[in-house]
């Protein structure tokens, strides 16, 4: 070995926990601070259900879990709400023409077409001013906001 190269080593180094626990060990240095050790670790003392918070980790994580639920129940109410059936014709966007209608013949939801829908195509271009490429329309939109359309087949039946 080299002389004068290499650190002092300490034989009874102390080693000092957050806990308040110590203990002597070789080191190169004389003093050595530590936040756990065996005597407070959970694993070591079977407490597995502490959580060893450093820097507020845990804090953390639980505020974005709950702002991550937060957004996911507000995400879920803007669902229901863009597919419910009280929603006004108007939200289709099918037309001044189609719109005044479908209002004439007394459908002003979005509840009341879909139900109108469900008795066939038949009843719907019955109504006075509501063609083909309205029904068209109207079914294209419905689909495009999430609504099931009732098809022919399932209300001949």
């Amino acid at each position: 070995m080299k002389p004068d190269i290499h650190p002092t080593y300490y034989p009874d180094a102390r080693v000092i926990c957050a806990c308040g626990n110590t203990w002597t060990t070789g080191s190169t240095r004389k003093e050595i601070h530590v936040e756990i050790c065996s005597k407070c670790h959970p694993f070591f003392t079977g407490e597995q259900q502490r959580i060893v918070d450093i820097e507020g980790q845990v804090d953390r994580f639980r505020r974005k879990l709950q702002a991550r639920e937060a957004y996911e129940a507000e995400r879920a109410a803007r669902e229901r709400e863009r597919r419910a059936p009280s929603r006004p014709i108007s939200d289709l966007e099918l037309g001044p023409r189609a719109e005044k209608a479908l209002q004439n013949a007394g459908i002003s939801t979005i509840g009341q077409l879909i139900e109108k829908l469900a008795e066939g195509e038949e009843a719907v271009l019955a109504i006075e001013g509501f063609g083909r490429k309205a029904l068209v329309d109207a079914r294209r939109k419905l689909r495009a906001l999430g609504y099931e359309i009732p098809t022919p087949e399932a209300s001949a039946s």
